[in-house]
């Protein structure tokens, strides 16, 4: 049986943690800031950890 292939889209946007927890960048980050608040640019900056109920999908496509 072939092995599974990586979804490639999947792999460039969410990186997995060292417990295994998947992480990606926040949405709604790319333009159109003055319509946001201070407080919204400030906490859209970084990173964001993936909830757990959606967990088990993302390993499935990125094969870890």
């Amino acid at each position: 049986m072939p092995k599974q292939k990586t979804n490639r889209a999947a792999a460039k946007r969410f990186k997995v943690t060292a417990k295994g927890n998947i992480k990606s960048a926040n949405a709604f980050t790319s333009h159109r800031f003055h319509g946001k608040t201070k407080k919204q640019r400030r906490q859209l900056r970084g990173t964001a950890v993936i909830e757990k109920p959606m967990v088990k999908t993302y390993h499935k496509l990125l094969q870890k």
